[in-house]
């Protein structure tokens, strides 16, 4: 179980901390699923942003330096309020494939602050 929670922790915490630096740099030509970021609000994009580069790193930092390993659990509940705050956003503009993939993205991190927190815990420096 904690191999496979290191791996969901890796990927999502890259996926995270990719898409949290797409909100400072939003790129032209960006495919129709996720073109509702040019329509976004600054402040939004911001704070996003911050919350999700944030939270990518506070899914493997903390476990790998063994330093304050219950910020994973942290983390990983702030990604899923992030993500629950996106599907009131997507929600509110009729978007149904984006509510769907943030509602996986809410689980998944779930799953992993659930995980980490009660069935395997990572271990702290003594």
């Amino acid at each position: 179980m904690n191999r496979f929670l290191w791996v969901l922790q890796i990927f999502f915490g890259l996926y995270f901390v990719a898409i949290g630096v797409t909100h400072f740099v939003v790129p032209t030509g960006l495919p129709d699923l996720i073109s509702w970021m040019y329509e976004l609000p600054t402040t939004l994009h911001v704070t996003a942003g911050i919350a999700e580069v944030l939270g990518g790193l506070g899914l493997i930092l903390p476990g790998l330096t063994k330093i304050r390993t219950e910020l994973t659990a942290l983390a990983a509940t702030g990604l899923g309020a992030v993500m629950i705050g996106a599907v009131i956003w997507h929600a509110g503009r009729g978007e149904a494939p984006q509510i769907v993939t943030n509602v996986i993205l809410a689980a998944a991190m779930g799953f992993i602050a659930y995980s980490r927190w009660r069935i395997t815990p990572l271990p702290a420096k003594t």
